[in-house]
């Protein structure tokens, strides 16, 4: 292990060369930068991302600054742009997630490059390399920090901070020194913290808009010459040590240049907190298996990894969509009325009395062998109890969307017109030039915009 981890791990994301990607790995990146355009899109209409719109008009410069914000077409600066772009692609909870360090890449490290390489004109090249800079530097401090960080701490919101600023990093060219003073200032600026979801607040597009921008915002100074900690993230009053009761200095620099994990990142199917979607897998199986009617469920156990239970177990009665999306009952009561818990479903059923009923049917159960495999494994186990008082057990050991049980590139596109269509961000025709632009990102010599400018209709 070295003795300076925060160090290696700047220099490769410093040094990281288009070249040093194997081909898998960057289709892969360009699978995840398709799957997040959708989300982008998705979040339009959402309340919060409205606000962090207003918010941007208001202080950001007026029209110009080339990088484009997706949800308005509008151009602003890249930093008032990837803090837009980064609030609306989590807010319809479909962006992906990386299994072991609990992360969610994509909504920090796309909207970042993204606004930069607009604003820069930079190549199709450029910009996915530091995508994947970004996304190996975050999925690594997720990480080290462990699970007892994730407790208390939205870890898209910590790690993405770091993750956001070796991507801009990289693709502003820092040096390995200047890339450590990145990651100096955007730990000390790192937060995210989980309380939001008692209240039903808006805090969680917060969290992704702070992340992408202020990232940006630690590359660009560093560039400049302002310096950071040495040691932000293993230091003695570094970010372990204030965030962490558990976290691992050697997963810093974990197979770094030959274990890639940005491939290890996971789609998500369901609208849903990636922490239920094991359980609505097989809850799934279930009612397929056997036919089962809604009104034929007496009673149904989640069983769940502690994770679980600490972000879900405080949503019992869910006011909002977006809480209900962190409620197993809900989810799970969605799945056995329609068999899908996707955008439409939430809108429209969330708060239906027979949802409401099935909700309170639902309970979690910590279970020893899926919170022992937690977080490199999310399985999925209920048991269904039916009015006729038989009992039924399902398990899912990959979860659709995991790279072990993936989605196509069709299957991809279909979700990003669902989604795009759930906004009315953009037209069919459009998402499908979309489509081949990002198939084909890396012959592009030049990142420009994506859509049409002027308001959306």
């Amino acid at each position: 292990m070295s003795d300076h981890p925060s160090q290696a791990l700047a220099a490769f994301a410093a040094q990281l060369r288009y070249e040093d990607i194997p081909p898998a790995v960057m289709a892969r990146a360009e699978d995840l930068m398709l799957d997040w355009f959708g989300s982008a899109l998705a979040g339009r209409n959402g309340r919060p991302v409205q606000c962090i719109e207003s918010f941007a008009r208001t202080m950001g410069a007026g029209p110009g600054g080339g990088a484009e914000v997706l949800i308005s077409r509008r151009t602003t600066t890249p930093l008032f742009a990837a803090m837009v772009n980064a609030a609306s692609s989590h807010y319809a909870e479909q962006d992906d997630v990386h299994n072991g360090s609990v992360f969610h890449p994509a909504t920090v490290v796309f909207p970042a490059v993204l606004a930069v390489a607009q604003a820069n004109g930079a190549s199709g090249r450029e910009l996915m390399t530091a995508a994947v800079a970004g996304y190996e530097v975050g999925i690594r401090v997720g990480e080290f920090l462990g699970r007892s960080h994730y407790r208390t701490f939205h870890t898209t919101g910590t790690a993405g901070t770091v993750a956001a600023a070796a991507a801009v990093g990289r693709l502003l060219g820092l040096t390995p020194e200047r890339m450590l003073d990145a990651f100096g200032s955007a730990g000390t600026q790192a937060a995210g913290l989980w309380e939001f979801l008692r209240d039903a607040a808006d805090s969680k597009q917060l969290h992704t808009a702070k992340a992408a921008s202020d990232g940006l915002m630690a590359a660009y100074l560093a560039a400049e010459g302002f310096t950071g900690a040495r040691r932000i993230l293993e230091g003695k009053q570094g970010m372990a040590a204030g965030m962490s009761h558990d976290a691992d200095p050697a997963r810093l620099t974990n197979g770094l240049g030959t274990r890639w994990a940005t491939a290890e990142t996971s789609f998500k199917f369901h609208a849903s907190c990636r922490h239920t979607h094991p359980a609505a897998d097989a809850l799934l199986q279930v009612i397929v298996a056997e036919d089962l009617r809604p009104e034929q469920i007496a009673a149904v156990t989640a069983h769940v990894h502690q994770g679980a239970l600490d972000v879900l177990g405080p949503v019992v009665d869910p006011r909002t969509v977006h809480q209900a999306k962190f409620s197993m009952g809900t989810v799970l009561g969605l799945i056995a009325q329609f068999r899908s818990a996707g955008l439409n479903e939430f809108d429209e059923a969330y708060a239906d009395p027979r949802i409401v009923a099935l909700r309170d049917k639902v309970t979690m159960a910590l279970d020893d062998e899926v919170d022992g495999a937690y977080p490199a494994r999310w399985i999925g186990k209920v048991t269904v109890t039916t009015t006729d008082a038989r009992v039924l057990r399902a398990r899912v050991d990959e979860p659709k969307g995991d790279p072990g049980n993936t989605l196509s590139r069709r299957e991809l596109e279909d979700k990003a017109l669902r989604l795009a269509r759930f906004s009315a961000a953009a037209t069919d025709d459009e998402m499908r030039a979309v489509f081949e632009r990002i198939w084909h990102i890396g012959r592009t010599p030049v990142v420009g915009h994506f859509l049409a400018p002027g308001e959306t209709r």
